[in-house]
């Protein structure tokens, strides 16, 4: 399996270094180096592609943010927030090598019903599901597109 495989999203000059054997790369957002994993590629990429294409502010971007579901901790991936500091876009991310399936949505969604947030992403950087949820009418709705941070 190759670390380094070529996503369907664009390409970023992550500055990668080799530490004892193991391929890690600078993540701008928790200022420091962190290995990568199959995973680690996705998020990272998934960062750049907020913030360079979706102008998401780096600042209001939280990663691997613990939280507790049914009394067991928890990591969300890629956590989003508003400038009034309120979440408003959450990420799942996962290795290519694992497809998108119900059980991905499903357990995005459980994540979900703590943080409560509008828009969610699903993605193993190869496929990527955008939706909307809309707690009012307890439904979801798949979008097209991940709308621009500004558009929000």
């Amino acid at each position: 399996m190759d670390l380094l495989l070529p996503l369907n999203l664009p390409p970023y000059p992550f500055k990668l270094t080799d530490q004892n054997g193991q391929l890690s790369l600078f993540d701008e957002i928790r200022k420091k180096n962190i290995i990568i994993t199959p995973e680690e590629w996705v998020r990272q990429h998934f960062v750049q592609y907020l913030i360079i294409q979706k102008g998401y502010p780096k600042s209001l971007i939280k990663l691997e943010g613990g939280l507790k579901l049914h009394g067991q901790a928890k990591r969300s991936d890629i956590v989003v927030f508003n400038s009034s500091g309120e979440k408003i876009l959450l990420v799942e991310c996962k290795a290519p090598s694992v497809s998108i399936s119900q059980a991905t949505f499903d357990q995005a969604a459980r994540y979900n019903m703590v943080h409560k947030v509008t828009l969610l992403v699903v993605s193993n950087g190869l496929q990527h599901y955008f939706c909307h949820i809309d707690f009012k009418n307890e439904s979801y709705k798949f979008i097209e597109e991940l709308p621009a941070y500004k558009s929000i």
